[in-house]
């Protein structure tokens, strides 16, 4: 499965002011706020690579030079660097030693507006990689939460359903709204504020046909939570991976915490096994 999941890129929302965070996000995007000295984006991406997946789309907005300057310098920061100009000023600089290994990925960050909302920055950056890719099927998800759910086995169900979505659901917590899911697993629409009906909700971790670019708006107002998943659903076209393990968003500092300690007692369930 390798080399087709290469050919499937993975949007990763990155654009968002994160206000529920300002002690940390005055000072750089909410993606770039560090778990373990990485930023959690990197652990997300380190989770998608360790399933096969190498061409990641970074939907940028807010601060986001921040982001590009942190790639940019990526692999100089668990290497030495070698800069040499003494018979050429034009010789870029080099890592040297190779201490923790360079994940062999692509990486592209996409400006997609400071005040965009979900889905207009999906439409921005898949509009502007369709300029020089072709794919059938991509992934989305949130540079915000982290799950250790099985993205191999996501995939395979979202191939074999042949539905236009698939979205990961996932153990609600009550500040969150859940999926209305039928008994084959067909979502049929969104519980904002539900009262008796317990179910999972949106947990990001998304795989979409690429039809579902006519689903999203370039305006900056679409958010793809609201009317193009609604009326996906409506269509009986988004269908739910129930994950009943690790997931967790990082929406509040007394999350970002929560998320440290895991780290800080080695068993954080998103870092990827080492084989």
């Amino acid at each position: 499965m390798m080399n087709t999941l290469q050919n499937v890129p993975v949007f990763i929302l990155a654009g968002g002011l994160g206000t529920r965070i300002s002690e940390e996000t005055h000072l750089k995007p909410k993606p770039m706020i560090e778990i373990g000295e990485l930023p959690i984006l990197v652990h997300i991406m380190r989770w998608y690579y360790s399933h096969g997946f190498t061409d990641f789309v970074i939907c940028a907005g807010y601060k986001s030079w921040e982001i590009k300057q942190y790639f940019l310098n990526y692999e100089f920061r668990s290497n030495h660097l070698l800069i040499d100009h003494r018979n050429s000023p034009h010789t870029p600089p080099m890592a040297l030693g190779q201490n923790s290994g360079q994940e062999r990925w692509r990486i592209r960050i996409i400006d997609t507006g400071i005040e965009s909302m979900t889905g207009s920055r999906i439409a921005r950056a898949f509009d502007e990689i369709s300029k020089t890719d072709s794919f059938s099927t991509f992934a989305v998800t949130y540079g915000d939460g982290l799950s250790d759910t099985n993205l191999t086995e996501e995939f395979k169900f979202h191939q074999n359903h042949e539905k236009i979505g698939t979205v990961l659901g996932v153990i609600p917590f009550a500040r969150f709204g859940e999926l209305d899911t039928n008994s084959t697993g067909c979502v049929e629409g969104f519980l904002e504020k539900p009262e008796s009906k317990q179910g999972r909700i949106n947990g990001g971790f998304f795989f979409f046909k690429r039809e579902f670019r006519e689903y999203l708006d370039n305006h900056p107002q679409c958010i793809m939570e609201r009317n193009p998943l609604e009326k996906l659903a409506k269509d009986y076209q988004l269908m739910e991976f129930k994950h009943s393990g690790f997931w967790q968003p990082m929406d509040t500092l007394r999350d970002k915490n929560m998320l440290q300690s895991l780290w800080e007692s080695g068993n954080a369930p998103w870092i990827p096994k080492k084989t």
